[in-house]
């Protein structure tokens, strides 16, 4: 979003991005579009799924090329990131292909094997576990473990862990996994064995859920009031106080 506004040629239509970041291979259709800038330059895209290099992206802000404007950070100052990444799902490791199992394999049984495309879902585990650890890591380290909050459910099964299980039932399904994923306790990463692990005393995930919300709300009203009043300060008329909702 942030390059969006500086650089016309990546201020995409939003269509455009939605089409191009699910278009999982075998599934769906590559996508290609284009941008212009008010001077004529065009910009040409052939994009696929994002989740290929980025299945669980974290923002540039905090581990790219901006980083310089954020660190080096005191872990006092740790409260000004709070980060919600919420994952789609993935299959049960129960009944996971063995090594000696998938030296056997051709081509086909990589793309397809038991109603799964194992090449594809091995790439975007890799991808959101990966990226999982990283963050759990860095917050961890900046002594701010609760201002990151990782929803994921690894014990998808059947038509819940595919991609294009559009039926009325499997949508029944898949909703009645998210309400199951609020009411489960807060969980992190372990580094050593890559595996999340509920976290005594913190609630469920819906209770974290609620305390983002609080501290959000609590950072806009202290964001409003500090507005108003740099507005009085600098000769704006100023009238009785404004209730902050």
């Amino acid at each position: 979003m942030a390059e969006a506004r500086s650089t016309p040629l990546k201020n995409a239509l939003l269509s455009d991005v939605c089409i191009s970041t699910s278009a999982a291979p075998s599934y769906l259709p590559a996508h290609y579009f284009k941008t212009q800038d008010a001077g004529g330059k065009a910009r040409e895209y052939n994009l696929i799924d994002g989740g290929v290099a980025a299945n669980n992206p974290i923002t540039k802000k905090m581990l790219g090329k901006d980083k310089e404007e954020l660190f080096p950070v005191r872990p006092a100052d740790c409260r000004k990131f709070l980060v919600l990444s919420i994952g789609t799902g993935s299959a049960s490791d129960e009944g996971l292909f063995t090594a000696r199992q998938c030296s056997r394999w051709g081509v086909v049984r990589w793309l397809r094997n038991k109603g799964m495309v194992p090449i594809i879902d091995i790439f975007m585990a890799a991808s959101s576990d990966l990226v999982d650890i990283h963050a759990g890591v860095l917050f961890q380290s900046l002594h701010s473990d609760r201002d990151y909050l990782r929803i994921q459910d690894s014990s998808l099964r059947g038509a819940a862990a595919t991609v294009d299980a559009a039926t009325p039932e499997n949508m029944r399904t898949l909703v009645g996994i998210g309400e199951r994923m609020l009411a489960q306790r807060v969980s992190r990463v372990n580094v050593e064995t890559g595996r999340n692990e509920p976290v005594p005393g913190e609630g469920s995930n819906a209770d974290a859920l609620a305390g983002l919300a609080r501290q959000l709300s609590e950072e806009r009203r202290t964001r409003l009031a500090r507005r108003a009043a740099a507005g009085c300060a600098g000769g704006s008329r100023c009238c009785s106080p404004v209730k902050i909702y």
